[in-house]
């Protein structure tokens, strides 16, 4: 059942399931926090199954899906009562005080590339009200300030430049309107979701949608304008809660063996399961494979 809920004077839009009674009386419950350009919508495989064992909550993010789109205040720029600071901080808020206003249980936070890291640094604000954290192809932000150290000597030259550049409303709202259109995400989804498997028309509509909203490109402007947030390791470093990984083989942009580093580095790191073939958004692209583990991780933490 989608809903709105006034955060902030900023609508957003959220949907819960809980299929039947036993799930309705669980003491926890899973909130869903999905990546750029998607939506709760971006778990249409997934927030049904899980709903079967506790109540399922999935958000629109600030900027994206249903939610509101306000128009974007990068760091050195003036606060408005109209504009927001697309960052990590204010989305991670985001998602806190849903879980204190809207769901008022302890929650298991699910999250797939940026909604990775947010679920971490949500989880900081939540406390012992978070008992663990699913990362699914969690975002590894190569192109952050912090890693600048890992580019070529040709990007560490450009990056001053490449900064100064997507600052401007008009590159950056040009770039966006040549990405929002159904050819060019079906191609990036090509990248995606290497087999293939559930790209569809659905799907295409689903990321497609918000990008025709009048904001926008407003919060494409303030996300290509993350150049100095959180890093995961960063974030997993101090975790206290359990964290469990769920990464596609083939995500063409959050390589495999970082996060298998990971796994060797963090000790909250209790699994990593390593889905076949599949690249950045396994949940969606193989629901029969990523289901089952979620609902493993969520009944032993029952």
């Amino acid at each position: 059942m989608r809903q709105y809920w006034n955060w902030k004077n900023l609508e957003v839009a959220w949907q819960v399931e809980a299929e039947n009674k036993e799930a309705k009386k669980s003491k926890i419950s899973i909130v869903l926090i999905h990546g750029f350009g998607a939506s709760k919508d971006h778990w249409r495989f997934n927030q049904r199954n899980i709903s079967l064992i506790a109540p399922c909550y999935a958000l629109d993010l600030v900027g994206f899906g249903e939610s509101s789109q306000p128009n974007s205040q990068l760091l050195y720029e003036k606060n408005t009562s109209k504009s927001f600071n697309y960052s990590f901080d204010n989305w991670s808020q985001q998602v806190f005080d849903f879980c204190n206003e809207i769901v008022k249980k302890p929650v298991i936070l699910i999250g797939n590339s940026i909604g990775g890291v947010i679920a971490l640094n949500t989880s900081k604000k939540l406390s012992k009200k978070c008992l663990g954290i699913i990362l699914i192809d969690c975002a590894q932000r190569t192109m952050d300030d912090k890693r600048l150290g890992e580019q070529s000597l040709l990007m560490r030259f450009l990056r001053p430049v490449i900064k100064t550049l997507v600052r401007q409303r008009f590159l950056s709202s040009s770039l966006f309107k040549n990405a929002a259109n159904p050819t060019f995400i079906a191609k990036i989804l090509k990248l995606a979701y290497p087999s293939g498997n559930n790209i569809d028309e659905e799907l295409i509509d689903i990321l497609f949608k918000p990008t025709q909203r009048k904001g926008a490109a407003e919060a494409f402007r303030g996300f290509i304008n993350l150049f100095d947030d959180y890093l995961a390791p960063d974030l997993l470093k101090n975790c206290k809660q359990p964290v469990h990984l769920i990464w596609g083989e083939k995500d063409p942009w959050e390589p495999i063996n970082e996060a298998k580093e990971w796994s060797k580095t963090f000790k909250c790191i209790k699994s990593i399961n390593i889905i076949q073939d599949a690249g950045h958004c396994p949940h969606d692209e193989m629901p029969e494979k990523v289901n089952p583990i979620l609902q493993n991780i969520i009944q032993d933490a029952m």
